[in-house]
């Protein structure tokens, strides 16, 4: 007998949660933008700036880490996974948490923090548990930066509850840095096993060996520069510190360019995603020494383009895996991806004054791209998503 729709879903995290980012990312910029003019119909004392921020972080990228966690950490480290009620609990959880950032009503702030701090910190204590009982340290280091973005998350949420804002600004920057420190991550763990398929369909040898010393350095980078941040270094050495993460991830993208193979849209999208954030970075650093454009622009840069991409890559290529499809993603995926660059190019590159801003409303168009991005690849991957014949096929 066909097990039901909700059965399916919750199978396995990434069938629950990858549409839950799809659709908050591709909703929640194009209403604030487009229904809201960059304001809210609740919002009082928070100002919607705020809330946009922490919505995409910890509404659109958490729904993506949950559903990346609770599939990628069980194949890590031969644990079982989580499935049925503990996936629904969890999508519960982070469903609370956007009711208040929806609409921007200030009065639901410490009903949808404490989801949010629940699901994280469930999430922290699981990723213990697993590495416990498996006896392995491979998921500590996720767990380590998860438990410093729940930490960020609850400064910036009792800053926006007690009315002050620029703490909760600064802890929201450091929250969506720290992001960009769970994509370096992610892709050092993505990146070989794919290339390797790519060079090698056959699985028979492992032609890709990026050097281990390099593995990580994006993520530690990005973890010493927000050290510098929150010790109050002066904004010079702090701009050299961004600037030597931003290098960091563009090494990462570096590692790509594996011969004619490397044209693969699996490939280049995942050095694209390590070049934008890298760019981003670089650019964020140039600002604290005195390029003439602020942070905001290249923290888009950053956190859109290099987050939103690795995002994207990471829904498609563990989407196709996971429902025993192999690699070699349809033109709606590929467009996708075209999409979500060029939605984050045209936030940042006029404010930088590196493209004329074009005619219309800017951050519209911006938003029309990001939606259609994301809307694309649920099109292409939600019948394999709600398909039961797609279940333990990897």
């Amino acid at each position: 007998m066909t097990p039901p729709l909700h059965r399916v879903l919750s199978d396995e995290g990434f069938r629950i949660f990858f549409p839950l980012a799809a659709i908050h990312a591709a909703l929640w910029p194009f209403l604030w933008v487009a229904l809201w003019s960059f304001d809210l119909p609740l919002a009082r004392n928070v100002p919607p700036g705020l809330w946009h921020a922490h919505e995409m972080i910890f509404g659109a990228w958490g729904a993506a880490l949950i559903g990346f966690m609770t599939t990628a950490a069980p194949e890590w480290t031969n644990s079982p996974r989580p499935r049925g009620r503990a996936l629904w609990g969890l999508a519960g959880l982070w469903g609370v948490g956007r009711m208040a950032g929806l609409v921007g009503a200030d009065i639901l702030l410490p009903l949808s923090a404490l989801a949010d701090l629940v699901w994280i910190a469930a999430l922290v204590l699981w990723l213990g548990w697993v590495s416990w009982n498996a006896r392995t340290t491979r998921v500590l280091s996720f767990m380590g930066w998860i438990f410093a973005l729940g930490l960020a998350g609850a400064v910036a949420r009792w800053d926006m509850m007690t009315g002050y804002g620029p703490l909760a600004s600064d802890a929201l920057r450091v929250a969506g840095l720290l992001f960009l420190g769970l994509l370096g991550l992610a892709l050092a763990r993505i990146t070989v096993p794919v290339t390797n398929v790519v060079l090698d369909p056959t699985e028979t040898s492992s032609p890709f060996r990026p050097h281990p010393g390099r593995l990580n350095l994006g993520p530690g980078l990005v973890a010493l520069a927000i050290m510098g941040e929150l010790a109050g270094l002066s904004p010079g050495v702090s701009g050299f510190l961004w600037i030597a993460a931003g290098a960091g991830f563009m090494d990462r993208m570096a590692e790509g360019f594996v011969g004619r193979e490397a044209f693969r849209s699996e490939i280049l999208v995942l050095m694209a995603a390590s070049g934008f954030a890298g760019a981003g970075l670089i650019l964020l650093g140039a600002s604290r020494l005195g390029a003439p454009w602020g942070e905001v622009a290249p923290l888009h840069l950053a956190l859109m383009g290099g987050l939103g991409l690795g995002v994207l890559a990471v829904l498609a290529i563990a989407g196709r895996f996971h429902t025993g499809q192999g690699l070699g993603l349809h033109w709606q995926t590929q467009a996708a991806f075209l999409l979500a660059g060029a939605a984050a190019l045209l936030r940042a590159l006029p404010e930088m004054g590196f493209m004329p801003w074009p005619p219309g409303p800017l951050h519209l168009l911006s938003a029309l791209l990001w939606a259609a991005a994301f809307a694309l690849w649920l099109q292409d991957y939600w019948p394999a998503l709600s398909d039961a014949e797609t279940l333990d096929r990897h």
